[in-house]
């Protein structure tokens, strides 16, 4: 592997390099972070827009998808723990150099497209009580989160994990106010099961690209790996526990939209869950208003920071223009990097709608998912046997992970 090493030097002379910092609960609290703020606050209303009321099914497809892939970046993150994750799995599998820049290149796309369509959602939202312009209040907010990326891992992740806990407490809010709204929502659970028909399971499986976007966050905890304390044992536990708990989460948050907010103002809202309020005080709606801001504020944030980490990793590697592998002395993150992806993530959001931002990105990931679950495979059939602290899977785990990928691409496709 080929590195760069002209980064700065710290005060006694070392090369400065990425400090591992973070803990389990901080990085599962990244994942969640990144996953419930760019889904379930924006995307409730587009999803619902194709599938009705069987949106619930949509994203119980999306899980059953992301599940086999997220074992397979159980093992490959323990394998091979370092920024840039997927090229690096990628180059390993496939002993490609130029496959592994593609994907990495991917990678780091699918999180600028993926802030640019949060980054819409969150204008949506704080646009409520904050009276400027939506473009101007898409640059302010852009450049703001820009800033707290560049500040410092520790900072920038615990700031977000304060947020992601926030969040969660708003999704709680959304859930015990419509049981207020509605007190025999259990009753109507009957409505959310989708019967044994075409045109339904056309509806669902067309939502489900876009409650897929809802789970993209979780593979960019393996972005972060050079940050992370024990990542043989860190990364497999966070990301399977933000899968679980996203699940979980989604399904009945989106339970209870779906039937206590009215479809015709439900499909395609930028802000979704605000609709559950709209009948609510001037001071409940206010708060919630101010939680849903926070929720994706933070994934974008999130998200800057992933794709900033996947440009040093290339960079790192020799596989990008070497000053995008420039770590700043004292903050201690890639400053460079980080600016280039506030500049892409601007213009993204100034210039398009937030549900074709949301369909490339699931797609890029599709595309990432399928070539990491080949790695895995090519691995485990050629490579050689890894050490026994590296958490392992079946074969068979990344093969299903390969085609159910593929198959979801190309419903999206049709």
């Amino acid at each position: 592997m080929t590195t760069i090493n002209s980064q700065p030097k710290s005060g006694d002379g070392d090369e400065v390099t990425l400090k591992r910092r973070l803990t389990l609960p901080l990085l599962t609290l990244y994942g969640l972070g990144v996953t419930i703020g760019a889904g379930i606050y924006v995307l409730v209303g587009a999803t619902a827009s194709r599938a009705g009321f069987y949106a619930p099914a949509s994203f119980l497809l999306a899980a059953a998808v992301v599940a086999f892939t997220g074992f397979s970046y159980s093992e490959l993150g323990t394998r091979y723990p370092v920024s840039a994750g997927e090229a690096a799995y990628v180059r390993n599998g496939f002993n490609s150099r130029m496959l592994a820049l593609i994907v990495g290149l991917m990678v780091a796309a699918s999180g600028v497209v993926s802030s640019a369509a949060v980054s819409i959602g969150a204008t949506a939202y704080v646009g409520h009580f904050v009276p400027l312009p939506p473009v101007m209040l898409t640059i302010v907010i852009v450049v703001i989160l820009g800033l707290a990326a560049a500040w410092g891992i520790l900072e920038s992740v615990t700031a977000a994990a304060i947020i992601t806990l926030i969040e969660i407490g708003g999704l709680c809010f959304v859930i015990v106010y419509g049981f207020t709204i509605k007190p025999d929502l259990l009753s109507e659970l009957g409505r959310l099961v989708p019967p044994l028909e075409i045109s339904a399971w056309a509806g669902i499986v067309s939502a489900g690209l876009l409650a897929f976007f809802a789970f993209v966050g979780f593979e960019d905890i393996a972005n972060v790996a050079e940050e992370v304390k024990n990542p043989s044992k860190t990364l497999p536990w966070a990301i399977i526990l933000t899968l679980i708990i996203a699940t979980v989460i989604y399904l009945v948050v989106v339970s209870v939209v779906i039937l206590v907010v009215p479809m015709s103002k439900l499909a395609n809202s930028a802000a979704p869950l605000v609709l559950v309020f709209e009948n609510a005080g001037a001071t409940t709606k206010g708060i919630f208003t101010i939680i849903a801001s926070l929720a994706t504020i933070n994934g974008v944030l999130i998200q800057m920071i992933m794709a900033s980490r996947v440009l040093y990793g290339l960079a790192s590697q020799g596989n990008l223009p070497e000053k995008l592998a420039y770590i700043h002395p004292v903050t201690r993150t890639p400053l460079v990097a980080t600016f280039l992806v506030v500049a892409v993530v601007m213009g993204l959001a100034l210039f398009l709608p937030i549900a074709a931002l949301a369909e490339r990105t699931s797609q890029l990931v599709l595309v990432i998912f399928m070539l990491v679950n080949l790695a895995l495979l090519r691995l485990k059939l050629w490579g050689e046997p890894p050490s026994n602290d590296i958490f392992q899977v079946p074969i068979w785990v990344p093969a299903i992970g390969f085609v159910t990928s593929l198959l979801l691409l190309l419903s999206g496709l049709m």
